[in-house]
């Protein structure tokens, strides 16, 4: 299959997921009560910092003391652990759905506090990667910013389908990037599609109905407008988030569990994965 087809494809099933959202419109809790969570550690450490140094709690984190690095690990941490909990909570509820089951948020809830352990084990790797990103970044100068990009670039890509990994297979956190980067080598193509689409998909959100409402709002009360602007804006990257959290899940399933995804084009589906059994892919 050519470069061009892949990438064709993976658009087609990124808008297909997103009409699954649709139907589904309990997956957007998922995304959206997590990042409330991250909002509610950002303030908690903003709070922390400030009772403790003051106005000037900014400029002593920024001095790379070990402190800061034990700080911005902790909030890796617990950043990474609430991210990963809600995003394995959102894929089990997508594969009750492929199985022709009707998926509630309490259902994702309890599955992913199944998977705790795992979530936690992952969230200490991930917190580490990050902190030497973080590190390289701030002591390397220009050249310290080019390597740290490439590093996030590709640990971005070897993980990008480690979410359902964790959640099904019995893996630890090396482990699981490495099955993570076997399917993303296999279907690089329409991971690319993919996430084209779900950038164009909040490009278009943004532009066709954010901002034109917050512009009209804005007319009659620009408090009103701004926060009506924001609002919308995080809807709608709550909508597609979710939406490329089900694409995840639908190729992963697929794949380990030749598994039948409705709302999805047969043809498409039969293009994207014929090619496990002629290369023995994640045997």
């Amino acid at each position: 299959m050519g470069v061009f087809s892949r990438i064709s494809n993976g658009w087609k099933m990124g808008t297909a997921s997103l009409k699954i959202i649709n139907k589904n419109k309990q997956l957007i809790l998922f995304p959206i009560i997590s990042s409330v969570f991250l909002f509610s550690v950002l303030a908690s450490f903003a709070g922390i910092g400030y009772a403790s140094y003051g106005m000037e709690y900014m400029e002593f984190f920024e001095q790379g003391s070990t402190t800061d690095y034990l700080i911005t690990f902790v909030f890796y941490l617990i950043s990474y652990f609430v991210i990963v909990f809600f995003n394995i909570g959102l894929v089990h509820c997508a594969r009750i759905y492929f199985q022709g089951g009707e998926p509630k948020f309490s259902d994702g809830i309890k599955f992913s506090a199944t998977r705790i352990p795992v979530i936690f084990s992952w969230s200490i790797l991930a917190a580490t990667v990050g902190l030497i990103i973080k590190a390289i970044q701030e002591n390397s100068g220009s050249i310290g910013a080019i390597v740290s990009g490439l590093i996030g670039m590709v640990w971005s890509v070897a993980t990008f389908f480690v979410v359902p990994v964790l959640a099904y297979e019995n893996l630890g956190p090396i482990e699981a990037v490495k099955r993570s980067g076997s399917i993303v080598k296999n279907k690089w193509g329409e991971s690319i599609g993919a996430s084209f689409s779900f950038g164009i998909l909040t490009f278009l959100g943004m532009l066709l109905i954010a901002l034109p409402i917050g512009l009209i709002l804005s007319m009659i009360n620009p408090m009103v407008g701004i926060i009506a602007g924001i609002a919308l804006v995080f809807l709608i990257q709550s909508v597609v988030s979710s939406a490329e959290m089900v694409f995840i899940s639908s190729v992963y399933h697929q794949l380990v569990d030749e598994m039948p995804l409705q709302d999805y084009e047969s043809d498409i589906l039969d293009d994207l994965f014929i090619e496990k059994k002629k290369k023995g892919l994640l045997e």
